[in-house]
């Protein structure tokens, strides 16, 4: 059996041959996989999981109220960026395409209530609050279509796509693409943490950044309840100087999937563990993690000087554990 190092070096020359993809997302595949060969993904110890401490956890009633100046409103939200996370399809609700436009209720879609959502903030303080998709080479080309329809909405819209990367096979450790399924199911795209690396590697980042964008609001297209709040883009990150904030919620036994905000090590960071733990493991693990999030709800990171993207290209996201399925009777890896 081929050792680690020999696989990698064997799926770097297979990757440069892949024409469907950037630079950027070949480097960052085959950095993904290097730390999957080293066995991150197995190293974490339970034990060692704390809760975050009130330092960092902040209760949402402590915040201080938003002052009654619409001017000062109006130049904060001018320099707000709504992202929404569109890289999702919606079969595990039965249906087929972006999960974006599920309807929701009365005819009205995720998209279209997201949009709603915006240009009332828009017509209320005057600003200009535009609206960024992410979309994955599954949902690319019908967000396209679907977002013309909006053209004469009070809102700006705009779209890149996440990375895209190849799938394993099991035997040989080879891309499936190079193997000849050049389709849709040679590739998968990675997770939400992919966000910001292809925000930069889009183009749209340093677009934002002369438009005089310093936040950007991170939500789940589905998560209609994930709303721009001005307590806590006004007072808790901007006057206390955060770099970053994420809303958090207390975890149930419900809560078997998503991702968390954890101590480990004395550090704070978002871990996403494997979605096949085992029951025990999970009950467990409500118990150790009583926060959920992950990047399901809201994210406002400063994006001034573009410092705190750089620092998040350079963070190492807990890897979630390779996922093992049939795709044409190949074992592939993701």
């Amino acid at each position: 059996m081929a050792t680690d190092a020999k696989k990698l070096t064997h799926l770097k020359s297979a990757v440069a041959g892949l024409n469907q993809i950037s630079e950027n997302e070949k480097n960052g595949f085959i950095n993904l996989v290097a730390r999957y060969l080293s066995g991150e993904a197995e190293h974490v110890e339970w034990s060692k999981i704390q809760t975050p401490t009130d330092e960092v956890v902040v209760p949402y009633d402590s915040l201080a109220p938003t002052p009654d100046d619409p001017a000062e409103t109006k130049k904060l939200l001018d320099k707000l960026v709504v992202l929404k996370l569109n890289g999702g399809l919606g079969t595990t609700m039965g249906c087929t395409g972006p999960k974006s436009v599920i309807e929701v209720r009365n005819g009205l879609t995720f998209l279209d209530l997201i949009v709603i959502q915006i240009e009332n903030l828009n017509s209320k303080y005057g600003c200009s609050v535009p609206l960024l998709l992410m979309n994955s080479f599954n949902t690319h080309d019908d967000t396209q279509k679907i977002v013309e329809k909006y053209a004469n909405s009070n809102i700006d819209i705009h779209t890149f796509n996440q990375s895209q990367y190849p799938r394993l096979v099991v035997d040989d450790f080879m891309p499936l693409p190079s193997k000849g399924n050049t389709g849709k199911d040679g590739w998968y795209p990675p997770g939400h943490g992919d966000v910001f690396p292809s925000l930069k590697n889009s183009g749209k980042l340093d677009a934002l950044i002369s438009q005089g964008k310093e936040y950007v609001f991170v939500a789940n297209s589905d998560n209609l309840g994930a709303v721009v709040d001005l307590s806590i883009i006004l007072h808790h990150l901007i006057q206390n100087k955060n770099g970053y904030c994420m809303e958090v919620t207390p975890k149930t036994l419900a809560d078997v999937k998503g991702g968390t905000l954890i101590s480990y090590e004395g550090k704070v960071q978002i871990w996403h563990p494997a979605n096949r733990v085992q029951p025990r493991r999970r009950i467990l693990r409500v118990a150790q993690t009583r926060i959920h999030n992950g990047l399901q709800n809201l994210v406002i990171p400063n994006l001034k000087g573009k410092q705190f993207v750089f620092r998040w290209l350079l963070l190492d996201f807990t890897l979630l554990q390779a996922c093992r399925v049939i795709l044409n009777f190949t074992s592939i890896v993701q």
